[in-house]
């Protein structure tokens, strides 16, 4: 076996799986292995928290606070993967109503959608040079239009692309799915993009989204009503469908989702307090944990345990 396998195996070996799990209404971030088992509170008294990323070779993890909407006090916080060493990143009232946040560790950059703010947001992982990629509405009689909150994002570094959903009314099949360069091109703003165009419209209510770079495959969840909402769906990228594919249903207000595509599963949550375990393909459903309290974002990282 040469070195370099050898390495390679050991630090395998030192990886232990674990999922992060928010708890919307305790403010509590649990941490827990893939089964439900060995869950701990790790972080207490956040401030409405909604989406998380781990990155779990720096040992943080990340996550928004959507605070009060009508107070737009919503913050980014980041701690160690046990819950120690916490730290404001983006203050509050700097972000609106942050949800879901993900991390592009090449880049250096932290980006998250803004729900009642209406944007799509991002900056380094420190929390400077704040930026607003995506601007859908401004001012309080545009943010009364659930058309235009921004809620899940994902990003696709390849070809330098954003993707992210704006829900739309609950239940309304407004819900729409878009697509732009992470870069605002020359001349132009946040507000007044030429480059924005609609990747899936006429969807219950889109919520999370998460990309299977692999395979180039966007899974996200929707909480809206039934059949085509209380689900995971999926969709190619480059051979978009002209309709996405069901693969998980009944879900109760599905919203958090994380996959470890090696592995061939994703992990989901709903507003109802279950967790669930399924093959990429939907097969193998598993509701491992229930009645939780209202859960919202969902991440799964391998995290490098001390010798």
């Amino acid at each position: 076996m040469s070195e370099a396998v050898k390495k390679n195996n050991q630090s395998a070996a030192a990886a232990v799986a674990r999922l992060f799990v928010l708890e919307l209404n305790a403010g509590h971030i649990h941490s827990m292995s893939l089964d439900g088992s060995d869950r701990k509170t790790i972080v207490s008294d956040c401030h409405l928290p909604d989406g998380i990323v781990v990155d779990a070779e720096a040992g943080h993890i990340y996550w928004t606070n959507m605070g009060i909407p009508n107070l737009n006090d919503g913050s980014i916080e980041r701690a160690d993967t046990d819950g120690k060493n916490r730290k404001t990143i983006v203050a509050r009232g700097q972000t609106h109503t942050p949800k879901q946040i993900i991390l592009d560790k090449r880049g250096g950059k932290l980006y998250w959608c803004d729900r009642e703010g209406m944007r799509v947001m991002r900056c380094n992982f420190d929390g400077s040079k704040l930026e607003t990629l995506i601007e859908s509405g401004h001012g309080d009689a545009d943010s009364q239009d659930a058309t235009r909150w921004c809620v899940g994002l994902t990003i696709d570094p390849k070809f330098g692309k954003i993707y992210w959903t704006q829900k739309g009314p609950d239940n309304a099949g407004l819900g729409r799915i878009f697509r732009a360069n992470l870069e605002i091109p020359a001349g132009q703003t946040a507000a007044a993009r030429s480059d924005i165009e609609i990747f899936y419209d006429g969807l219950p209510e889109p919520i999370d989204i998460e990309f299977d770079h692999e395979n180039r495959v966007l899974y996200w969840t929707d909480r809206g009503d039934p059949p085509r909402g209380n689900t995971v769906n999926r969709a190619s990228i480059d051979n978009k469908p002209p309709e996405p594919e069901i693969v998980v249903t009944h879900l109760m207000e599905g919203i958090g989702i994380a996959l470890d595509v090696p592995n061939n599963r994703m992990f989901v949550t709903d507003f109802a307090g279950s967790i669930y375990s399924a093959r990429l393909d939907g097969s193998g459903e598993r509701n491992f944990l229930f009645a939780q309290g209202n859960l919202t974002g969902i991440a799964y990282a391998e995290i490098p345990q001390e010798k």
